[in-house]
């Protein structure tokens, strides 16, 4: 953000703060008043030029004040983004924001203290759009600023405040994977969501709340790869009802959802959680969305689909993205059964690809796949085939083609067996189809035994039902 934008904000926040106050009587602000609103502009016309100059002017204007009033907590505030962003004076910037900080009691309404703490706060942990110029602070500088939001917001008894500085405090630790510091925020966090606690407003806040819990302990849980806890968090994330959450936050779940099942195979619930997660991503306008796709058409091809991922009105429009064209490229290979082609496309594009780690885990399964697919077909008009005529068309070994031929003969995929000596895969195409003809004949002859028995049976009877009746005639 350059410094025009830093002033802009400031005095998009003024103009906030003064809309909120035009029920006031204008004519009451007195000549004193005037003045201190004068030097307050003249304070912030200096920052840009002189830093330095700034600060005591601003400091001015706090001291003069008599009673803790809107244009100290004005200067505080312009202090503490001086000190912080521009002077790079962390321990001063603690200093100014404390002193802010008692001003929110009385001095300005809670929604304009509110939002103004949310704003420094997301500086000091470079949220958003800050994070570009946000300098990276000591861990422990981080944990005063929110120490002491955390006791104004007790003393102020802001239980609204309290709950969004955890939040971001929470999201803070999570980014920086600081997990041990994140743990006890957390469990703070859900008492709050807890029956009975009047911190949240209604079920559906809470709910909603609960959720945003969820979001981060779920991407926690999948960083430190503990399967079972994750499972736990997303079964329970599923079973919330009354929220209404920001589509980001199950557009996270979701996505950690769907990586969780691919790593337990479980294809057709993994493609249903990433297409959820791709849609709420896309719904918010996050870039995750591109990620997610890629995820989405990886697991397309690990469970053998001849569905094509980019054939849904949902992902078509992002089919010639820069990031996702190498994947649409791929699906084609894999559809077409070029192993080498796929292997190029591989190799070719490793940024957008397999730079990450999680689709990087699950490239040898995509390959085998492929080459078993590629097996499968290529041997239906063979009875025998080399290993050797395999190893050299997939580019792998002969001891790699005989362990995929093995697993395609224990799954049932071929039938046939392998002549090691020879090196040749000898398929059972005669045998099974005289096998079949036997079971077919077989299943004839016994129709025709049990058809055989029943006139033998009828005729009988008839017979026996005849001698009865001349031998009742006879008599």
């Amino acid at each position: 953000m350059s410094d025009d934008e830093f002033m802009m904000e400031d005095a998009a926040d003024d103009e906030e703060y003064d809309f909120e106050f035009d029920d006031d009587d204008d004519d009451a602000m007195d000549d004193d008043g005037g003045d201190v609103e004068n030097q307050y502009y003249k304070a912030k016309g200096l920052k840009e030029d002189d830093a330095e100059a700034a600060l005591k002017a601003f400091r001015t204007i706090v001291d003069d004040e008599p009673e803790k009033g809107e244009w100290g907590f004005k200067s505080l505030k312009q202090m503490t983004k001086l000190n912080y962003l521009q002077l790079h004076r962390p321990d001063e910037a603690i200093k100014t924001y404390r002193e802010l900080l008692a001003y929110t009691k009385s001095a300005v309404t809670r929604n304009y203290a509110d939002k103004s703490i949310n704003n420094i706060l997301d500086y000091v942990g470079g949220e958003g759009k800050h994070a570009a110029i946000s300098p990276k602070v000591p861990l422990d500088t981080l944990e005063a600023f929110y120490e002491a939001t955390r006791v104004a917001c007790e003393e102020a008894k802001n239980e609204r405040l309290s709950t969004k500085s955890n939040l971001k405090l929470a999201k803070l630790w999570l980014d920086r994977k600081e997990y041990a510091r994140l743990t006890p925020i957390l469990q703070s966090l859900h008492a709050a969501c807890a029956p009975g606690n009047t911190s949240a407003s209604d079920d559906q806040t809470k709910g909603s709340l609960l959720l945003e819990l969820y979001a981060i302990e779920i991407q926690m849980y999948s960083d430190l790869k503990e399967s079972r806890k994750l499972k736990e968090i997303y079964n329970a994330a599923m079973k919330v009802k009354n929220a209404i959450p920001h589509p980001r936050i199950m557009g996270v779940i979701r996505e950690c959802g769907g990586k969780m099942w691919m790593m337990e195979k479980a294809w057709d619930k993994a493609s249903t959680d990433l297409f959820e997660s791709f849609g709420k991503y896309d719904e918010a306008g996050s870039p995750q969305r591109i990620q997610v796709l890629k995820y989405l058409v990886l697991t397309h091809m690990l469970m053998g689909s001849e569905i094509n991922p980019f054939d849904s009105q949902e992902t078509k429009p992002y089919k010639n993205d820069p990031q996702i064209v190498a994947m649409t490229s791929l699906v084609s290979a894999y559809q077409a059964r070029d192993v080498k082609q796929a292997e190029k496309i591989l190799s070719a594009n490793k940024a957008t690809i397999t730079s990450d780690p999680f689709i990087r885990f699950f490239i040898d399964d995509l390959l085998r796949s492929l080459r078993t697919q590629y097996i499968v077909d290529i041997i239906k008009p063979y009875t025998r085939l080399k290993l050797d005529f395999l190893a050299d068309t997939l580019s792998i070994s002969t001891s790699d083609v005989e362990n995929l031929v093995v697993s395609l003969i224990l799954d049932g995929r071929i039938k046939g067996k392998i002549d090691q000596a020879n090196g040749i895969v000898v398929l059972d195409r005669f045998h099974a189809e005289a096998d079949a003809r036997y079971v077919a004949l077989h299943n004839l002859a016994q129709e025709l035994g049990t058809l055989s028995n029943r006139i033998v049976k009828d005729k009988l009877s008839r017979d026996a039902r005849s001698w009865v009746s001349g031998m009742e005639s006879f008599a």
